[in-house]
């Protein structure tokens, strides 16, 4: 049964924290753990900040490939292991101001149509969705001096989509690559498409060009090769999903007009905040115990982020991968199969109540909810649309009606409550998640800082891929000649790859151009293929 008013009155006072200096307060109440939770847990968190600090001093954090982890230094340099890495970290800050203003300024750097007036950002993953996030968040188009487009996945129609938003404005298009290895198949393919729409529009696109990339990479060194504007570099140190602050996310908020210096005041004030080896004053620290307690250390129930704000609609988006591949693993530290993780998913608020939150009220409870609560609903004064009551009023009640009727039915959450949605805010945002994604991998002996399920993938596209490739060869080589997959699996040695092969040809025939024809069949390995 759910608490009665006068418990859940206590029980708000008690669990309530307002944190002044970062215009932040967190809002426990509504979990359920017991009293003797907290003290039960304290020994892990001590641990966790011991561990934290040895991560922030310049620790080898990352085992598996033997690098330290270092994201907190990017909003204060002086935190850095030695002196030559504060100082790429001030440079590159450096750089990405400058070349920014030479763009806005439209002087020495601009499209061959005349000032940069758009941005198209090529990345994939954390290179692409913490840019997004940051983009949508704090973007004004009356106010932003490029308007920004993503290249985010290696699907031929949505670029075509991005293109087509573009126009005729491909001239006047800054283009900025981000890839730390520079060889991510689908940042590749992005960067081939988008320099196969300057050619056609007869653009020369290596003067529209910049990269974000790891130094000496693939990338790297096309980009220098064939005289692209300009190159800032990505660190080993530096994860794609802690890279918001570094130039994979800086270079694309600033030529956006947007204020990066706030954004890494922010992340420092709230990196100081939770450095605070204190649960009850440190966030970060109430968020990952709450992350444990919700799933009993395993991870066994979803977290649902419910922003109430437009403008935070991405942010379970940039979540995702900020949570699920750091928690989302086999092995921990000590090699035993664990299976960690924690689900996450979310749109908005009140949206989402004519959406899901029927099935979170009644349904299923495999979940928790993380209620993103913003004070400020406009920068201008609002309509009354009834008698003393606007639009943010009923925001609000909505918000403030949906948690009730969760807990009514031994829903748990957790709030977050911000001022505003500011550069500074959104610094903090990040730097708040971040911190709490790294205390709870130490509460539950992981290694929140590798991704080898990500590499898995990887290397299965490509022996897909390379099937492919065999598929069509043997084809090309049998021209009037037709197949089923039992018999292409034969003739390229492929026994077992039946399914794969049938999916691939599938694909291959649907297509103008491939090469590939796909006749009869009732069932799959009745199906025929043949070269076209």
């Amino acid at each position: 049964m759910s608490a009665t008013p006068e418990q859940l009155w206590q029980r708000f006072q008690q669990h309530y924290t307002e944190f002044p200096t970062l215009g932040l307060a967190l809002d426990l109440s509504r979990m359920n753990f017991p009293a003797d939770f907290l003290p039960a847990m304290q020994p892990r968190l001590a641990q966790a900040f011991t561990a934290m600090a040895e991560l922030e001093r310049g620790a080898i954090a990352n085992p598996d490939e033997k690098r330290m982890v270092g994201h907190y230094w990017l909003r204060n340099s002086a935190l850095a292991p030695t002196p030559a890495i504060a100082k790429e970290i001030e440079d590159t800050l450096e750089a990405v101001e400058k070349f920014t203003a030479e763009v806005h300024a439209g002087a020495t750097v601009r499209g061959a149509g005349g000032p940069f007036k758009r941005l198209l950002v090529v990345g994939i993953g954390g290179s692409a969705l913490g840019p997004q996030f940051v983009a949508h968040a704090l973007g004004k188009p009356a106010d932003d001096k490029l308007i920004v487009h993503f290249f985010d996945n290696t699907d031929p129609d949505g670029m075509d989509k991005v293109l087509a938003a573009i126009g005729g404005d491909l001239d006047r298009t800054l283009v900025v690559v981000i890839s730390k290895s520079g060889g991510t198949k689908e940042t590749r393919n992005g960067l081939l498409e988008a320099k196969a729409a300057y050619t056609r529009a007869g653009l020369r696109f290596e003067a529209h060009a910049a990269a974000v990339t790891g130094v000496g990479s693939e990338l790297d060194k096309y980009a220098e090769q064939n005289g692209w504007l300009r190159r800032f570099p990505m660190w080993d140190w530096v994860g794609g999903r802690t890279s918001e602050l570094s130039a994979v996310g800086l270079l694309p908020a600033a030529l956006q007009g947007l204020a990066i210096r706030e954004m890494l005041a922010g992340a420092k004030a709230c990196d100081e905040a939770t450095r605070v080896p204190d649960f009850a004053k440190n966030p970060a620290a109430q968020l990952a115990l709450m992350w444990f307690y919700a799933g009993g250390g395993r991870g066994t129930k979803d977290m649902v982020v419910l922003p109430y704000k437009d403008r935070l609609e991405l942010f379970s988006k940039y979540l995702q991968q900020l949570i699920m591949e750091s928690l989302g693993k086999e092995l921990d530290l000590d090699g035993k199969v664990v299976n960690q993780g924690l689900a996450v998913y979310g749109n908005k608020g009140a949206t989402d109540q004519h959406a899901y939150v029927q099935q979170l009220r009644e349904g299923v409870l495999n979940f928790f909810v993380t209620f993103i609560e913003v004070l400020t609903d406009r920068a201008s004064s609002s309509i009354e649309v009834e008698p003393r009551t606007t639009s943010g009023d009923f925001l609000t009640g909505f918000f403030l009606g949906t948690r009730a009727a969760l807990h009514e039915k031994g829903r748990e959450s957790v709030t977050l409550t911000v001022k505003d949605v500011s550069p500074y805010t959104i610094g903090l945002l990040i730097a708040l998640f971040e911190r709490a994604v790294g205390l709870y991998a130490s509460l539950v002996n992981i290694n929140a800082y590798h991704q080898p399920g990500v590499e898995a993938g990887k290397k299965a596209a490509g022996a897909v891929l390379a099937l492919q490739a065999k598929l069509v060869a043997h084809l090309s080589a049998n021209l009037g000649k037709s197949f089923t997959v039992t018999e292409l699996a034969a003739a390229i040695g492929a026994p077992g790859q039946e399914e794969t092969l049938f999916k691939v040809g599938t694909h291959l025939a649907a297509n103008a151009g491939r090469g590939v024809q796909k006749t009869g069949g009732g069932s799959p390995a009745e199906a025929k293929f043949a070269a076209s």
